[in-house]
């Protein structure tokens, strides 16, 4: 067990359990983005043309939620938005965000070349770098986030990947949603049917979830959703089933 790991007991597996302020980004980074699989691939073209085709209002403001270490994300929302805000609880991620903000590693870049392919688009001609100079970092608990505030949304594997409590998968998820102003359009990703992960010898948790649970409890959120299996059969580590990707626009928030 590595210094400063809590001991999880009994049923205590939920999000405050886990030692966030030790997750590794470095290490998760490499594990996940080294290369680009195809299954990441997709995602990132689905919302590119999902977000070319219900782009908000000029001077709009996005949010990242539970950013972590992955940037791909935040580089989706850059043509649409005056400012992007990575809101992560994480100490160790903030300060890995701030060390790619603006000037991101060279490893992000096939993940821009792919929203950037598409001609005549607004990601083509635009230099992310420069673009990214728009982002900032903010610390908080996605519990708290503020309601009806951000024009558009990403989140990506952190709903299930926070807690073993499927409250709180489902708790993520409205907290994110309520997050955007109504109508705003959001791209949501989830591993399948994860059964946790392991960054840097420490083990962190997963709600296993397919498309059928994340369809139930994001409609009677939103104005409408898409949501789907991505999968292109490459198996990239033990266990691994794909992922979902859910593409669709925020409900109205209920007091």
């Amino acid at each position: 067990m590595d210094v400063g790991t809590p001991t999880i007991t009994g049923n205590d597996h939920g999000n405050s359990a886990y030692p966030w302020d030790s997750f590794n980004p470095a290490q998760y980074v490499q594990d996940n983005y080294a290369t680009l699989i195809e299954d990441d691939r997709q995602i990132l073209q689905m919302v590119r043309d999902f977000f070319i085709a219900h782009a908000p209002a000029p001077g709009a403001h996005g949010v990242d939620v539970g950013a972590g270490a992955n940037l791909y994300p935040m580089m989706a929302m850059l043509p649409f938005c005056d400012s992007v805000t990575l809101f992560e609880h994480s100490r160790s991620n903030l300060a890995w965000l701030q060390t790619q903000l603006p000037n991101f590693d060279a490893i992000w870049e096939p993940f821009w070349a792919v929203l950037a392919a598409k001609d005549d688009s607004p990601y083509s001609g635009v230099d992310p770098r420069v673009e990214a100079a728009k982002v900032h970092v903010q610390p908080g608990d996605l519990f708290e986030l503020e309601r009806r505030h951000w024009d558009l949304g990403t989140m990506f594997f952190v709903a299930e990947s926070m807690s073993e409590r499927p409250e709180e998968f489902a708790g993520a998820l409205e907290r994110f949603v309520h997050a955007l102003r109504p109508g705003a359009p959001f791209a949501a990703a989830f591993m399948t049917q994860s059964p946790g992960y392991s960054v840097g010898g420490i083990r962190y948790p997963a709600v296993s979830v397919t498309v059928d649970d994340v369809r139930q409890k994001l409609n009677p959120l939103v104005e409408e959703v898409d949501v789907q299996p991505v999968f292109s059969g490459q198996v990239v580590k033990a266990q691994y089933k794909g992922m979902i990707l859910a593409l669709g626009r925020a409900g109205a928030a209920i007091d």
